[in-house]
């Protein structure tokens, strides 16, 4: 069973309660009324009231049918004992109608959920009527307390119905909503998967086939031939089915086993520029305690900037500060290279827009760029502390 149907179940149980003893309890004030039944009448009415409220109790507590039936007969045994007086008082007419259309009518509401629950209240239904019937036949008249028995009896099912199908409707528009969102996430999953293979090959592939293209100006051959095989590995990986390290492929070797080194350090990051044939001078901090997907979004950040230093500042030399304080990790990429107007780079660009600033996104951080034509360049990478 389904959890909304249990809470559906609960609900109609209370509500089956609070109906079930208000019924017994004003069929009991109308008994205690002075003149209303003679007193072993109202001893044994009294009685039978108070059970009632028991059964109604017991059955509302879990929903058995034991209970449900003993309420039904329990109130057929009010009615016919309260119609074996000569006179009916107003009172005991009072009485006899909130027993048949309020306490006897409340065990429908959970009933009319059940299997064959519909056929099962209209059974009931008809028994607390037919000895309704019984009793007026004795010569009294009950018009009122049928029709009273007859209303409760079918407010409380249309109302156990109602519900019933309210909630199954709200469980199928949950169920839509759940489904939508499923389908949104996994969307989402390729797409940001997509964007770090994106990155990744960018970061290496791409920027070792750039080297090529320009035959490697800047750098040595050994150094080339390195980053050739590491791109090389990382195709195979690729071709095989291995999923791209969320960052730490576009800085690392593939095959690099050394993570308390590699994955936790900046000490990597200079030492591959360093054969690039960039010196990159390090301020401040050089291992920092940072979740791995954020330290590994800020290495990759920062591994880009210093690739765009190595290939567009015309400088052979690079400084990064790391600092930190309680909420944010700050590395900032400096060059005294040409420069450029910020205003004028294109956002739509792989390298930054994915590599730098789609990275750090993706962990709650930014970037921001300083530089004017003949005057270097920084830029600011932030990333929060968990």
């Amino acid at each position: 069973m389904k959890r909304i149907h249990k809470e559906r179940d609960r609900l109609l149980r209370r509500l089956a309660r609070v109906a079930g003893i208000v019924g017994s309890v004003s069929a009991l004030a109308c008994l205690l009324v002075p003149g209303a039944a003679s007193p072993p009448e109202l001893a044994v009415g009294t009685v039978i009231c108070v059970l009632i409220g028991v059964l109604i109790v017991l059955h509302s507590s879990r929903g058995a049918l034991l209970p449900a039936l003993g309420v039904v007969a329990a109130t057929i045994m009010l009615l016919m004992l309260l119609g074996a007086a000569s006179v009916l008082d107003p009172a005991t007419t009072t009485a006899m109608a909130a027993a048949g259309g309020a306490a006897s009518a409340s065990v429908a509401l959970p009933l009319v959920v059940r299997h064959r629950g519909r056929l099962l209240v209209t059974a009931l239904a008809a028994a607390v009527l037919a000895s309704t019937w019984i009793v007026a036949s004795l010569g009294h008249d009950l018009r009122a307390v049928a029709v009273a028995t007859a209303a409760g009896w079918a407010a409380c099912a249309v109302l156990g119905a109602w519900i019933d199908r309210a909630i199954d409707h709200a469980s199928d528009r949950i169920d839509e909503v759940g489904r939508a969102h499923e389908a949104e996430r996994l969307a989402s999953e390729l797409e940001a998967q997509q964007r770090q293979d994106a990155r990744v090959l960018h970061d290496t592939v791409l920027a070792t086939l750039s080297l090529l293209a320009h035959s490697g100006v800047g750098v040595g051959a050994s150094p080339l031939r390195q980053q050739a095989g590491d791109d090389a590995r990382l195709l195979r990986q690729l071709r095989l089915g291995a999923p791209l390290d969320a960052g730490s492929t576009a800085i690392f070797s593939p095959d690099s086993d050394d993570d308390d080194v590699l994955s936790t350090t900046f000490e990597s990051v200079r030492k591959r520029f360093a054969r690039m044939g960039l010196d990159v001078n390090w301020h401040g901090a050089g291992q920092l305690a940072l979740p791995r997907e954020t330290l590994d979004a800020l290495l990759g950040a920062l591994g880009e900037c210093l690739e765009n230093v190595r290939r567009h500042a015309g400088v052979t030399e690079a400084d990064v500060t790391v600092t930190d304080d309680d909420h944010t990790v700050r590395a900032m990429v400096t060059d005294a290279g040409a420069g450029f107007e910020p205003d004028t780079m294109d956002g739509a660009r792989l390298g930054y827009a994915e590599s730098v600033v789609g990275r750090l996104h993706t962990v709650g951080g930014r970037a921001r760029i300083f530089s004017s034509p003949g005057s270097g360049t920084t830029v600011m990478l932030e990333v929060p502390k968990p």
